[in-house]
């Protein structure tokens, strides 16, 4: 039986990560030995290839792009080795530089390369076709599928290495600006002065006196940098209009649905199944949560308050292995296994520093070296539930690595969030399982908060990026006005329940998904409306659910949604598809409706 911790405890002897399996330390020679070597293949490879590809043979092509893959992975690992490097602290100037340059290098070379996916999309499907009767191409197909996904959308070879070449000074600048920005800034609660990772944990804090607190600080610490953070925002919305219109999509959101290989009707399918159901889902759970919390009005920092008699038990970090490592092994032993290795070698970080990246995320690297997870852990519920989270990509990354190689492992950030939701709800279900009456309430409604922020917020949060994208196009956006459509979608997402005072209206500032991977978020929302569904399929006694799911992970990028859920007779173009995903959520709020 485990037992009751401080919360200083439980973030004692938290592990952290050793990225040695990449390379021993930024001045490695084995660093620039890579560098070296891409270069002269990358060269190499240019002059064999290019302006010859009509002409080889199916398996001469498929030879070249084993080649392809090989020259990318190894500049994989390198940049791989520097983002993880600055995520762990972007607040030092020598990490930021070696991350620079690494990024510039790795940019350089990758330019010798630019010609083979351009040319490759060049190739009338006629000739493709019958050089893909080869069975050795055939291999790669689910590659070449993917890369013609965007050949009406490409640009003459000057124009797409011109892109290419000025990415570092543009988007990955500005990216940059924004990280170390975020990473820099300090705000003062009380007598204290913390991270703005640390900060947002004080939300969710139990004494409402220090919610508030914190989110005035944090509402204060924006607004002194709002400007700046408008400006990364606006030009980046700029930037991404210019390329749009180069590019001719049809809208802002097109180049990422393309991009995670689903169409427009698809995710607009999605959007508008989760806005009609704001009422049903956030704004029911809100009107109910103000009653348990004895309040005429939620304010925002009342949003992730925990229940009145929730006791908020910190829990330690080798308890949160247990329970995470105990819930997948119930599904599935051989998820637990892969699982396992991630604690028993140092592939997590989850210290809680100065300087580090918020949040928490996987990050695949390549498939010749392994996956790496980042975490904040604070020791809350919640931070079990990220850990299962994160695992569930790690595992995933792991599967389809070792099945697809680097260039057909990653998946669309549609299906990317399977893996992980699935193992947030391994856990929840396992934990709710066991719990006793009062904590199955406590416990349901985290779960509800959970899959509303994933759901709800994530859609409000698309919407958000959609409104302020569309408007750009008329011109800049001044502060005030982000702030009235982050406050129109906030409004009509959570409902009736909230009043909102005047600092929200800048806490779009802090998302980095806005800023990183424009239109990603409702990635989560799609993940978790279809996990719910696989879940319900999984509870129905699907047979044989458990080798489906591993087949479904270790396919990795080389299959679409249409085929991954087709075993578990699911489809995602089928508008009662996500009616079956939310309709998951809305009987969650009916059990906690029914216990009072």
């Amino acid at each position: 039986m485990s037992s009751a911790v401080s919360a200083p405890a439980a973030t004692n002897r938290l592990p952290r990560w050793d990225l040695s399996d990449l390379y021993p330390s930024p001045d490695s020679p084995a660093i620039e030995a890579d560098f070296v070597r891409a270069e002269a293949r990358a060269k190499e490879f240019a002059a064999s290839y290019a302006g010859k590809l009509a002409g080889l043979s199916g398996a001469a092509l498929a030879k070249a792009i084993a080649e392809y893959e090989r020259i990318e992975e190894t500049l994989g690992r390198v940049i791989s080795y520097a983002q993880l490097l600055f995520a762990g602290d972007s607040s030092d100037a020598a990490t930021g530089r070696f991350y620079q340059s690494v990024t510039e290098r790795v940019t350089a070379i990758s330019t010798h390369l630019l010609f083979f996916s351009l040319e490759l999309n060049r190739l009338d499907d006629a000739v493709l076709d019958a050089k893909l009767a080869d069975p050795t191409l055939a291999r790669w197909h689910p590659w070449l599928r993917d890369l013609r996904v965007f050949r009406p959308h490409q640009l003459s070879d000057d124009l797409e290495r011109l892109l290419h070449e000025k990415e570092v000074t543009g988007h990955s600048a500005w990216s940059r600006l924004f990280d170390e920005t975020m990473a820099g800034m300090r705000i003062t609660i009380g007598d204290e002065v913390l991270t703005v990772t640390d900060a947002l944990n004080r939300l969710s804090d139990k004494d409402r006196n220090v919610r508030e607190a914190a989110g005035k600080a944090i509402g204060a610490a924006f607004t002194r940098d709002v400007k700046l953070f408008s400006l990364i925002t606006n030009t980046l919305a700029k930037d991404k209009e210019i390329i749009d219109t180069w590019r001719h999509y049809p809208r802002p959101a097109s180049s990422r649905n393309r991009a995670n290989m689903v169409e427009d009707e698809v995710v607009d399918a999605l959007a508008t199944a989760v806005r009609a159901d704001y009422p049903r889902l956030a704004h029911r759970y809100y009107l109910m949560k103000a009653k348990w919390l004895n309040l005429p009005k939620l304010q925002y920092w009342d949003r992730n308050a925990p229940l009145p008699d929730d006791d908020d038990r910190a829990i330690d970090w080798n308890e949160a292995r247990e329970r995470v490592l105990t819930a997948y092994g119930a599904f599935s032993p051989e998820l637990a296994l892969v699982g396992k290795r991630f604690f028993d070698k140092p592939w997590i970080d989850a210290v809680l520093k100065p300087g580090k990246a918020g949040g928490a995320f996987a990050h695949p690297t390549v498939p010749s070296a392994h996956p790496y997870l980042l975490l904040n852990y604070h020791g809350r519920t919640r931070d079990v539930m990220t850990l299962a989270h994160e695992l569930g990509h790690g595992v995933h990354q792991v599967l389809a690595g070792d099945a697809q190689g680097y260039l057909m492992a990653s998946t669309p950030l549609t299906l990317a969030e399977t893996a992980s939701v699935f193992g947030e709800m391994l856990t929840f279900r396992a934990l709710l399982d066991s719990a006793s009456p009062k904590h199955r309430r406590i416990m349901l409604a985290a779960k509800v908060e959970d899959m509303l922020n994933t759901v709800v917020r994530q859609v409000a949060f698309y919407q958000f990026e959609t409104l302020l994208h569309h408007e750009r196009r008329s011109g800049e956006l001044l502060p005030e006005r982000i702030g009235e459509i982050w406050m129109q979608v906030q409004t009509e997402s959570l409902g009736p329940a909230f009043e909102f005072t005047p600092e929200y209206n800048v806490f779009w500032a802090y998302v980095p998904h806005f800023i990183h991977t424009p239109f990603y978020v409702y990635a989560y929302a799609f993940g978790d409306c279809l996990v719910n569904a696989l879940y319900s399929v999984f509870q129905g006694g699907h047979p044989g659910f458990q080798a489906k799911y591993l087949d479904m992970l270790k396919a990795g990028g080389s299959k679409r949604h249409r085929e991954l859920l087709a075993p578990f007779g699911l489809d995602a173009s089928d508008p009662a598809f996500w009616k079956k995903g939310l309709d998951v959520i809305a009987g969650f709020i009916d059990d906690l409706a029914d216990a009072g």
